[in-house]
Parts: C-alpha cells; sequence; structure tokens
C-alpha cells in the first residue's frame, strides 16, 4: 500500500447506490426489488395521467378524473391498477423478514414488536414527516387566509394515497398469525380468504346486508398478501409455469365475467359519484383482477432475472428503492404543485381529453418529475434507515404496546386519506366506517401510535458473563 492512502473498504461498508448494488447477496430475489419499484412508479403514473384541472368562468380551478370525462379510457385501469403487486411483495417480504427474527429466538412478545419495527420504520417515519409538512402548511394557509380552491382541492387529495399506507399497516400487523395458517394449511389459508371475501359480496349484493362489504378491506388485500407467503415458500414456481399461469388466466376470467355480469363497474379504481366502487370497498371482481396480475408478473420471472443480471439495470433498481416510498408520498404535491404554477402563468389549460390536453401531457409529466425528484432530494433521508447506535433489543412484554402503536397509526393514516389536511380549524370530518373522523385527531393518533412502535426498541442489554 503507498503511504498516505488508506486501504479501500469493503463494497458493504463503501456508501452509494454502486456500492449497495454491489454488496447485494448473491441469493437476494432482484425481481421482487424490481416488481416494488414498477407497481409505485405505475401507480405515480396513473395519478399523474388521472389528475385533470379545469377553470370555470369565474375563474375557480377545479380538479377532476380524467376517466371521468372520458369513460372509454377505463379499460387502463386494468393496466394501471397494480397495487395488488405491491402488497404481494409486501406478503414475500414480510415472511422472509418475520422467520429471520424468528430464528434468533425471541419470544414471542418481543419477537412481534422486534418484526413491526423492523418493517415500519422506513414506511413511517417519511410518512409522519409528510403528515406534519402538509399538516403544518395546510394550517398556516388557512390561519392566513391565503385558501383558495385549489389550495383547498390540493388540500384533500394529496392525502387520499394514504390509505395504501393504511392497508400495509394493517398487512405488517397480520402477518405473523396470517403466516402461522399458511404453514398449517398452505393453499387452504389463501383459499379459506378468498372464499371469504366471495361470500361477504353475496351478503352485500345479493342479500343487502349493510356495512359487511367493508370486510374485503381485509379479506380481499390479504388474499394477495398470502400469494406473498406461497411464493416465499416458492409453491408458485414449484410446477414450473403451470400456477402463474392458472392464476393468470382464472383471474381474468373471473374479473371480465364478475364485470359483464354485474353489479362491479368496469374501472379498477374508484370514479366520481359512482355508487359502487371495486376499490372502497374491494370486491370480488378487484381480487380476480389482483389474482391475474400476480400470475402475470411471475410470468415474467425468468425475463426478468436475465434482466436484472445487469449491473447498469440493477444500479437503478437499487437507487429506485431507495426513494420508492418518498416519492410516492409526494407525487402528487409535484403534480399539484405544477398545475398550480401553470395558473399563476396564466397558462390556458385546454379541456380534458381533447387534443390540446393531450399535447401537454409530455411537458406536464415532465415538470412532475422534475419537482418530485427536487421533493425527494428535501425528505429522502427520512427513508432512510436510522444510523445504527449499536444493536437493539426489545423491551420485555413490548409485544402488547407495538399493536397498539400500529392500531393507532392504522386509523390515524386511514382517517386522514378521508378527510385530507382541509378544514383544520372548523372540525370537518369524514366517516372511516362507522367512526367519524376529523384531520386533527386523525394525526394525533398517527404520531401516537408511530411513538408507540419506534418506543418497542431499546438499547440492547448487557449480558453478564
Amino acid at each position: 500500500m503507498r503511504p498516505g492512502k488508506s486501504p479501500r473498504r469493503p463494497a458493504a461498508e463503501r456508501t452509494g447506490v454502486r456500492a449497495l448494488a454491489e454488496a447485494t447477496p448473491s441469493g437476494r430475489d432482484r425481481y421482487i426489488d424490481l416488481l416494488r419499484v414498477a407497481s409505485l412508479g405505475t401507480v405515480v403514473l396513473g395519478h399523474w395521467l388521472m389528475a385533470a384541472v379545469t377553470v370555470d368562468g369565474h375563474g375557480e380551478a377545479s380538479v377532476g378524473n380524467l376517466l371521468a370525462v372520458e369513460p372509454a379510457l377505463q379499460p387502463l385501469t386494468w393496466l394501471l391498477q397494480i397495487m395488488p403487486v405491491f402488497f404481494f411483495v409486501g406478503g414475500f417480504s414480510h415472511a422472509l423478514s418475520y422467520r429471520s427474527l424468528a430464528r434468533r429466538g425471541e419470544p414471542g412478545a418481543s419477537l412481534y414488536a422486534a418484526f413491526l419495527r423492523a418493517r415500519l420504520q422506513r414506511l413511517l417515519r417519511p410518512t409522519m414527516v409528510f403528515i406534519g409538512v402538509w399538516g403544518a402548511g395546510a394550517l398556516s394557509v388557512q390561519l392566513l387566509g391565503a385558501d383558495g380552491s385549489l389550495t383547498g382541492v390540493a388540500a384533500r387529495l394529496v392525502a387520499q394515497p394514504l390509505w395504501f399506507i393504511g392497508i400495509y399497516l394493517a398487512m405488517v400487523a397480520f402477518t405473523p398469525p396470517l403466516l402461522r395458517l399458511h404453514e398449517r394449511y398452505g393453499w387452504g389459508a389463501f383459499g379459506a380468504l378468498v372464499a371469504a371475501a366471495a361470500a361477504v359480496d353475496v351478503l352485500r349484493f345479493a342479500l343487502g346486508v349493510p356495512y359487511v362489504e367493508f370486510l374485503n378491506f381485509a379479506f380481499v388485500w390479504l388474499a394477495v398478501h398470502q400469494l406473498g407467503f406461497l411464493r416465499a415458500d416458492g409453491r408458485l414456481a414449484a410446477r414450473g409455469l403451470r400456477v402463474p399461469a392458472a392464476l393468470a388466466l382464472t383471474g381474468l376470467a373471473g374479473a371480465v365475467a364478475l364485470v359483464a355480469a354485474g353489479p362491479y363497474p368496469l374501472s379498477m379504481v374508484g370514479m366520481p359519484g359512482e355508487k359502487i366502487s371495486n376499490m372502497s370497498p374491494p370486491t370480488a371482481a378487484l381480487l380476480c383482477h389482483g389474482l391475474w396480475l400476480v400470475g402475470a408478473v411471475e410470468l415474467l420471472r425468468g425475463p426478468a432475472g436475465r434482466l436484472l443480471a445487469r449491473p447498469r439495470v440493477w444500479r437503478g433498481v437499487v437507487a429506485a428503492n431507495g426513494v420508492a416510498m418518498t416519492a410516492f408520498l409526494w407525487h402528487l404535491t409535484a403534480m399539484l404543485g405544477v398545475y398550480g404554477a401553470l395558473l399563476a402563468l396564466r397558462v390556458p389549460l385546454p379541456e380534458p381529453a381533447t387534443g390540446g390536453w393531450w399535447a401537454q401531457v409530455p411537458l406536464r409529466i415532465a415538470a412532475a418529475t422534475a419537482v418530485t425528484a427536487l421533493l425527494v432530494a428535501a425528505f429522502r433521508r427520512f427513508e432512510r434507515p436510522a444510523a445504527a447506535r449499536g444493536p437493539a433489543e426489545p423491551r420485555t412484554a413490548s409485544g402488547p404496546v407495538a399493536a397498539l402503536g400500529v392500531t393507532l397509526c392504522l386509523f390515524g393514516v386511514l382517517g386522514l386519506s378521508m378527510v385530507g389536511f382541509g378544514g383544520l380549524l372548523e372540525g370537518h370530518t369524514a366517516l372511516l366506517v362507522a367512526v367519524r373522523v376529523s384531520a386533527p385527531a386523525a394525526v394525533l393518533a398517527a404520531v401516537v401510535g408511530w411513538f408507540l412502535v419506534e418506543a418497542v426498541s431499546g438499547p440492547a442489554r448487557t449480558r453478564r458473563r
């Protein structure tokens, strides 16, 4: 070694995307990382395409949905509604994470607490920052009396994607018991969730049982999540491409049949003014949609794996994974900021779905991408794991505390997704299943829940020898 030069650090210790990519374990499933990034990226693109801002004769701006303006485009949701893939990926990752922690021999309560914190740290920290920034901004605008039509709409719309965070929180919380069911019954556990989702729709549509439809927030999404457990055990690939092909064909045929027979709508996302939505609450049609998507992406596993073996491609996936949640949280803020700038500069906004509107789409998306990049640069550090301060160990019997924390986070995040950040001083409320929730109450629940989840881990205890 030459004098004055420090020894080269191993790749795992160096910082940067290249070092992380080089340090990737040989057994890591890179396709899962690609699916995580691709699913969130598709959702972002879909939201950017669907946002349609118009200005009336009085200069008041309103945000509509392109799919409502042009219903012929609703079949695109069968490609753009890709959240089932993200939840499928979550099931795979949660199974591996829980089993890894279980092999360390933690007792039940501590194992549950450690699992929740490990899975939620990178999710809740950027989410809490987003809530804090938007909450403070919305309150300041209201106190200054500067709230207008677009700012009010923005304060409501930017919170809507938080529903995904809430559902994901529930999946993490239910992973341990559902994983035990999976390990005992395998495909039977998945089949039971599918049957429960179908039964809910029968009770809802055929028998008119009230409120039963909300159970499908659990049954539909947890069924897709359960497929991730099956993939973690290698059961989706046990017979080559037969199982993925069967899932894709069965799911697609089921979705087409249900939509054709009714009462399920064509769109796989919620539409303004619709009496029935496939999304909220989820329906059996959305579950079938999820099955065909999971089957389809599994059919592409081989070609994608060969592509991901290329160092440059893998570095791109690693880089995107490091900021994916931050970009997801802030992408609507970016798009609405672009529209706000256009309105401030008095740039004419063509009617949605017209030729002029489509001509502006590439420019708007490019501008939204640039603004999102700036927001990611500002907030990405909150998505990174906390700097290591020595090994952490869950405190004794902290499982109940962690469960309470994730429940409060779930209530707060879902509540905010419905009520938004507008009207903080007026006490505006929204109905979350059967509970009225206001924005201040939702923020408080989310923050307290987050602190409880963070609190379940403390410094490692020194063992006497």
